[in-house]
């Protein structure tokens, strides 16, 4: 009986502790500052609204549209004043909720977005963690999209040449493993662009306070934000 006992306990400690080891893990997250939770509320010209997937942002434009993936344990919507201000600049933006704050529980929620919205051109963008995970769907759907944007980010997989590949890093980011970054770039597509934010961070392309391993930025989140934009709506205009 005994022995039954203390081989019942053993079983329950193999398999319930590794999940309670792992909802401790995934509870303790980047939260959104109040600069995020403002732009949260929307301007004159970018509605926010929250969908099943996650929130879009709706701006004036309706030619092209972006799937978002955030970085790994950051709360999503952290990433609302880059993506209010990408909007205000023709891309409606669909920020993706990701189970556990954790992409590879989600890496293709893009679909889920892609069936139900019909727009002339798709792109695919992640930051940090988020970036990896949108190589990951670009890599298996290239043909449902026009590129994909790379913040402080590289994909591990070989992107495809009809693809444009952006992307965007600052001098000061003590997060992104720049040896595999370096190492990854023979994985980028033909139509390759890379933007070094100089003073730019890695935390500062979301709004959710300093992070564990970063420098500090030279420059403020908004002029790092603004830089960001600037990129990516350069490079997409060239695409087009």
């Amino acid at each position: 009986m005994r022995k039954n006992r203390k081989t019942l306990f053993i079983i329950i400690v193999v398999v319930l502790l590794p999940i309670l080891l792992f909802l401790l893990y995934s509870s303790d997250y980047y939260h959104a500052d109040e600069t995020a939770e403002k732009a949260m509320t929307g301007t004159d010209q970018v509605n926010v609204s929250e969908i099943k997937e996650g929130w879009l942002f709706d701006g004036p434009g309706n030619a092209t549209g972006m799937v978002f993936y955030p970085g790994g344990k950051v709360e999503e919507t952290a990433y609302a004043p880059l993506l209010s201000k990408l909007a205000e600049n023709g891309i409606d933006v669909y920020l993706m909720k990701m189970p556990f704050h954790l992409v590879f529980f989600g890496l293709n929620k893009a679909d889920d977005i892609i069936n139900a919205y019909q727009y002339d051109h798709w792109y695919i963008a992640g930051h940090s963690l988020g970036g990896v995970g949108a190589g990951f769907y670009a890599d298996r759907n290239s043909d449902r999209l026009d590129g994909i944007i790379l913040l402080a980010s590289y994909t591990t997989k070989k992107m495809d040449d009809d693809l444009i590949t952006v992307s965007v890093y600052g001098t000061e980011d003590g997060v992104l493993n720049r040896e595999g970054y370096q190492k990854n770039l023979e994985n980028v597509s033909a139509h390759f662009t890379e933007h070094v934010i100089k003073g730019g961070n890695h935390a500062q392309f979301g709004s959710y306070g300093p992070q564990k391993k970063d420098k500090e930025a030279k420059i403020s989140a908004s002029e790092q934000v603004e830089e960001t934009v600037n990129a990516i709506m350069d490079a997409i205009a060239g695409n087009q």
